[in-house]
């Protein structure tokens, strides 16, 4: 084995693709690796020491993350009745898949994941390989018209029919400007009584919210933004909002596998509006 695949072993000794730079820290892979997984590399594991150490529950963070995401996913799909999801920023796979959620409530329900990260995709569509209505695309966020012009999308999305947009632990990763761009791109996608479901940080004005933020921006990931409740509520600008609204994400219809009395539980919040 020469240095560079040395180099591009993943935790398992797996060799990753050439175009996937195990020297540089990935969203993705750092969030892997909080919750609990097994798909990341040194770098992702170092840039982790200062998230932990400002917030030493910062894996639960992440897993409430997960947890408000399939909650999401299950009232989308068995109460709204929605049967189209475009995931943006889906992430690493992991145990209850978005499409999986939503295939064993629905079996017509068509996904498409959308993520710019190259291990994300790899896995995705190795996973993915037997599923004719579920896809992943490669795509930046920042490029909303350029996703929803994608024929892979357009494929399975029927974009005059409702559809749902999730948009969850991402737009915390985008500048205020950048940020509140891509939301109001994705409202303008939105069909009537189409969706769209964003959780994301939150700076509850607790010290904590700040730490955590110094972390993430200076600690060598160079991303993650605590925002306030009325920013985050900028994000759903024009939208009705789902009962209970914009609240902690934990407080968003909790089930019996939702966390009481998390020690995170001021530092995310989650929120799905409709359009009308």
């Amino acid at each position: 084995m020469t240095d560079d695949q040395t180099a591009a072993e993943g935790i398992d000794g797996t060799v990753v693709a050439p175009e996937i730079d195990p020297n540089r820290p990935s969203i993705a892979r750092v969030y892997d690796y909080v919750i609990g997984g097994k798909q990341h590399f040194a770098i992702d594991r170092e840039v982790s020491k200062a998230l932990f150490k400002a917030v030493p529950e910062v894996g639960q963070l992440g897993r409430s993350g997960r947890t408000t995401l399939l909650r999401s996913v299950r009232w989308l799909v068995g109460e709204a009745g929605i049967d189209q999801i475009v995931d943006l920023g889906s992430g690493l796979p992991t145990a209850g898949n978005v499409h999986e959620i939503a295939l064993e409530i629905n079996p017509a329900t068509r996904v498409v994941y959308v993520d710019n990260d190259a291990i994300v995709l790899a896995h995705a569509r190795a996973l993915l390989a037997d599923h004719d209505n579920v896809t992943v695309i490669q795509a930046d966020i920042n490029d909303v018209d350029g996703i929803f012009a994608d024929p892979e999308l357009l494929r399975l999305i029927d974009l005059d029919r409702p559809f749902a947009v999730i948009a969850s632990s991402i737009l915390h990763h985008l500048d205020d400007g950048p940020a509140q761009a891509t939301a109001a791109a994705l409202r303008a996608q939105l069909s009537p009584g189409s969706y769209l479901m964003s959780a994301n940080f939150l700076d509850d004005d607790e010290p904590r919210a700040k730490e955590l933020e110094r972390a993430f921006l200076q600690g060598g990931l160079g991303t993650g933004r605590f925002r306030t409740w009325a920013e985050l509520a900028e994000f759903f600008d024009g939208l009705e909002m789902v009962e209970p609204g914009l609240v902690y994400a934990n407080d968003w219809r909790p089930d019996a596998k939702t966390p009481a009395n998390s020690p995170v539980q001021t530092l995310y919040a989650t929120g799905i509006g409709r359009k009308p």
